[in-house]
This record gives structure tokens, sequence and C-alpha cells, in this order.
């Protein structure tokens, strides 16, 4: 790992899992049966660097906090708890797009199933739309969009782009905050009076419309598969000059990714085990690297300490300047769905393939440090580690500590 790590002598990993922190509710469950002596360990003798807890009905979740903050693309003077996560333009870049000064949302396809007296949204996700699927209601969608003056970009059919006057300060929650749930208060609204868009509502009932009884659709249907019937909106935000904390990123979130490119900084995939991620690293210090985008304003620094706004407690990852951040997300689908049985097998490959092998690097001196941002629906906690910090028997905290009320 050092020879190919060769910017740092001692290099530094900072592990970020979103919705890996069950609720103190759903604790029990969620870990029945799991036996963790490596994770219990690490979070034993870490540092508490953060915990940010945050309330039920934020339209934004902890992750997407987390890194918007982590490479300052929050606005100035946005705290921790913020609701606040600007991340369209960003996904937009990642995705091949280019989103310049403009103010752009993400909108995806979506199935939004009836219930007894309401609407819940379904995990877009585990809606398997095929890209070829996704094309053709897009080329259905286009021109509707186009006709009522919002501009549209589209680099992947399953995730659209739009920007417009009319969305204004428009808010909208991340598809994973409203999944599963009645979706009445997370539909888009405007930020500052809560009221909902007549702009964003007929766009929104023209596509449905035209959606309605497409061959697409019907076919889904008669394979079994849910309906793309709606649209759903989030992210909105223009692009802002960022900096990034780590000299590297492995991730697959479109956010993730996009960030990490507008900062100028090396970009791939996560691995599937930490005995992989040499590899990965080799990929992505040998793919081509981002330079920052003149239109963001972005100065390129992969060394940056910190981030430009969110305070002291926006530099965790800076603890070690040029370390790397993989982002790893077995947990999101299952937590949704409340799968507790999936969620628990998840940890446990999670357990055998991350931190047993980095507890050992760590304790061998191959890992500078270890950090580890731990996220559920609507809360983080981030501890840090060092070799000499695995001597301090006589810290003893708990995992069950770290569970968001």
């Amino acid at each position: 790992m050092r020879s190919i790590m060769h910017a740092d002598h001692r290099p530094r990993l900072h592990l970020l899992l979103p919705f890996a922190l069950p609720a103190a509710a759903d604790a029990s469950t969620a870990l029945h049966d799991i036996r963790s002596p490596a994770l219990d360990r690490l979070v034993a003798r870490a540092t508490l660097v953060e915990r940010v807890v945050g309330e039920d009905f934020q339209r934004t979740l902890p992750h997407e906090r987390w890194v918007a903050r982590q490479f300052g693309a929050l606005p100035d003077g946005a705290t921790a708890a913020a609701d606040e996560a600007p991340l369209a333009p960003y996904m937009l870049r990642a995705d091949g797009g280019e989103p310049g000064s403009a103010t752009w949302a993400c909108v995806q396809p979506v199935h939004v199933r009836i219930a007894h007296d309401h609407l819940v949204l379904i995990d877009p996700a585990s809606l398997e739309l095929s890209d070829d699927e996704a094309s053709a209601l897009l080329a259905l969608a286009r021109p509707l969009i186009e006709e009522l003056g919002v501009r549209i970009e589209a680099p992947k059919p399953t995730r659209w782009y739009l920007s417009s006057d009319d969305f204004g300060t428009l808010a909208g929650a991340s598809p994973l905050r409203a999944s599963g749930r009645n979706i009445e208060i997370w539909l888009p609204h405007e930020a500052h009076s809560g009221e909902r868009s007549r702009a964003w509502m007929k766009l929104q009932n023209e596509v449905q419309m035209a959606w309605f009884e497409h061959p697409v659709n019907e076919a889904r249907e008669a394979r079994g598969l849910p309906a793309v019937n709606s649209i759903w909106f989030h992210g909105q935000g223009a692009a802002r000059p960022v900096r990034s904390p780590f000299a590297r990123v492995l991730s697959d979130a479109a956010a993730t990714r996009g960030l990490a490119m507008s900062a100028g900084v090396a970009t791939g995939a996560p691995p599937a085990s930490f005995g992989e991620l040499p590899a990965a690293l080799r990929g992505a210090e040998s793919g081509n690297r981002v330079s920052p985008a003149n239109s963001a304003g972005t100065a390129p620094n992969s060394n940056m300490s910190g981030n430009t706004s969110g305070g002291a407690s926006a530099n965790v990852g800076s603890r070690s300047t040029g370390g790397t951040l993989v982002e790893l997300d077995p947990f999101s689908a299952p937590y949704v769905e409340q799968d507790w049985a999936r969620w628990n097998h998840a940890f446990a490959a999670l357990q055998t393939d991350w931190f047993e092998p980095a507890l050992a690097a760590l304790q061998s001196g191959e890992l500078a440090g270890l950090d580890l941002t731990l996220c559920g629906d609507t809360g983080s906690v981030t501890l840090a580690l060092t070799r000499g910090d695995l001597r301090k028997f006589w810290r003893r905290r708990v995992l069950a500590s770290l569970f968001i009320e």
C-alpha cells in the first residue's frame, strides 16, 4: 500500500458509510447476532471528532450534508446541522455535463404507489429501470419540459438536470429521505415561504400524463415491475468554488465524485474490500485527473486542510492532508426497506472485508490513521484513530453509544 500511495509516508484512510448507523429503536434488530470485534475495538479506542444529531423532517441526508460540508459546497454560514445539500450541479458534472454558473436540480423518474389514503415514494434504485426504458421516457418528456421554458440536460438517462428561474429557491427532498413514506410533506416547496411551486406542479403533471399507459410502462407491468409514473426533484443549487481535504476519492455516488472532480482530485470506483484498495488507487491515479471547472471558480488544491465554509467541524477529513476517502454503500436499500436481515448481512461482510484488515493495517503501521463517518437517516458520527490510540486501553466506548435517538 505504501508503494502506491507514494505521496504519503504513512497514508490515512477515511471511510464514509451511509446508513451504517441504525436508529436506537432499530439497533437491536439490525445488529441481531452480529459479532464485530474489529469495529468494536476501533469504536472503543477512537477519538470522537464530531457527532451531528439531525431532525426527523430534514429533507437532506446526513452523508449528503457531510460531503457538501467537507468540500465547501454549502452556503456561507451554514452549520453542521443545517438542512443543506445543494449537490445537483456536482452530480451533473460527474454524469458528464457542465453546470456552469446556473442553478440546477436533479430530477429522477420514480414510482409513486397509491396507499390507503396517501401516496408513497418507492426507492428509485428498486425500479430496475434500464437505460433504454429511461431514454424512451425521456424522449417523450423532453419536448414537454422545454416547451415550458425549462432547460434540461440528461447525460445519464436515469438522472436529469433541470434549470429554470421559475423554480427559484425550490427545495426538494432526497429520494431516499422520502422513500417508503407519505410524500405529502416531502414534495418540493419554496424554501422561504413553504408554498408549493405551480411551475413545478405543472411540469410534473405534464410528464405524468404523457407517461400514462406508455408502452414502456405497459411492458414493465407485464413483467411484474412498477410503472414509472412520476418524477422527483431534489438537490437544487449552483456550483460553488470547492476544495478537497482528500487527495483521492473512491465513490460510486455522483455527488461525491462530482465534488472531487470539481476540486481537481483523483477519483475512482470504491473497491470491494480493503485488500483491493491498492489496485483501486492505482486506477484512480492513472486515470485522467479532472481539472477544476473555470465556470465554478474552483482552485485546484488536493492538499487543502479544510473547506471554506462550515467552521472547524468541516475539517474532519483534513486530519491527514492528502488522505483517501472511500464511500461504501451496501446499507442504503436494506435500511430504507427496513430489511434488517439484509442489512445485517451487509454489516457482517463489511466487518470481514474492511474493518478487520483496516485494523490490522493500523496496528502494523501501514496506515497512519483511520477515520470513520457512520451515518443514519438523521445524524452522523465521525471517529478518528491512530496506531497510538489502539494502546489507550482505558477508552471503552461501545457501538451502542453512537446510535442516534
